[in-house]
């Protein structure tokens, strides 16, 4: 398991158009949006989005417990999963503009030794359970499975290696984040959108096309009907 969860992050490892100014006028602040030289008063405010999360029910205390259980370890491992993709596009960005293969490989080298450095106590602490909650976080996040992203930065041979020493504990490296027909991948993203909602998890957008509300018609709505 500790070799698992270490090598999940050895592999991971704008234009401007318009600019706003703002001016102060009588304690009130009035932006301009400032467009090729022409300014305009703006007229709206921006505002974040906010989704409208239906109430929570359990069916028995047992499943208000797992679920409970579920938000945890949701909740414990989602920063791991947000950093391996933001970690995986800053990756990507800096190979993009570097040209020898050398070079390449000594970049992901160092960015592998730094992530592994600097998470490598932390994941060891987690559990199975918590791993497998990782894997398909990761998937959510950058649209990859773990084993996609070993035999992309790594070979093929150290991908299926390490999918045979996890499935030793049962766990998945090509396990994928999929609430559409598993009613726990579901759970977690409710356990998602309501922690965003909460400021308690910084919000990243997912690289699926996920809709929380056609998850919600699916698995409670459309069963009470």
């Amino acid at each position: 398991m500790k070799i698992l969860l270490k090598y999940i992050f050895l592999i991971i490892p704008i234009i401007t158009f318009a600019q706003i100014d703002e001016m102060e006028q009588d304690s009130t602040t009035i932006k301009y949006l400032i467009i090729e030289g022409d300014s305009m008063p703006r007229t709206a405010i921006n505002l974040d989005e906010v989704m409208l999360l239906h109430k929570l029910k359990f069916d028995s205390k047992k499943d208000r417990i797992r679920y409970l259980i579920l938000r945890r370890k949701t909740i414990k491992v989602y920063p791991y999963a947000k950093m391996a993709a933001d970690r995986l596009d800053s990756l990507n960005s800096r190979l993009a503009t570097l040209k020898r293969k050398r070079d390449k490989n000594r970049y992901t080298r160092m960015m592998q030794k730094y992530i592994e450095g600097e998470f490598s106590d932390e994941l060891k602490k987690l559990s199975r359970t918590e791993g497998q909650i990782l894997i398909k976080l990761i998937h959510r996040q950058t649209g990859k499975t773990t084993f996609e992203l070993v035999k992309e930065l790594r070979n093929g041979w150290r991908a299926f290696w390490f999918n045979t020493t996890a499935s030793m504990f049962d766990i998945s490296m090509k396990r994928e984040f999929d609430p559409y027909h598993d009613k726990e991948d579901y759970l977690i993203e409710d356990i998602l959108q309501r922690n965003f909602q909460s400021g308690k998890l910084e919000r990243q957008k997912s690289a699926l096309d996920l809709n929380f509300y056609d998850l919600t018609d699916k698995w409670l709505f459309s069963k009470t009907q």
